[in-house]
């Protein structure tokens, strides 16, 4: 993992934990990534992670928002700021993303 992103991705986990729509959601480092998902039953009734937002580390303290397309494709946002900012936004903006299906 890089430097710092053990921190981050535990100050995240925090951050998500507070509100009901985020909470629960599994949080893995991928590089300069934090990519955020959630564990689904399949129709099959099999589990699987379903990655649903992703930031990406611009700075120290400053963090971009991406979505997982339906081509499983990232898209970039224009949402970008600090991980409480980011949380907040995906908190507040990108709910339908991030809430369980």
């Amino acid at each position: 993992m890089k430097p710092g992103m053990d921190r981050a991705l535990r100050t995240l986990e925090t951050l998500l934990e507070v509100d009901e729509v985020t909470d629960g959601m599994a949080v893995r480092a991928h590089g300069e990534n934090l990519v955020l998902a959630r564990e689904e039953e399949a129709d099959s009734g099999e589990r699987v992670v379903d990655d649903r937002v992703r930031l990406t580390r611009l700075s120290k303290t400053r963090w971009g928002l991406s979505v997982k397309r339906h081509t499983g494709r990232w898209e970039r946002t224009p949402y970008a700021g600090s991980l409480a900012e980011m949380a907040t936004t995906i908190q507040t903006f990108m709910q339908h993303l991030v809430a369980p299906y």
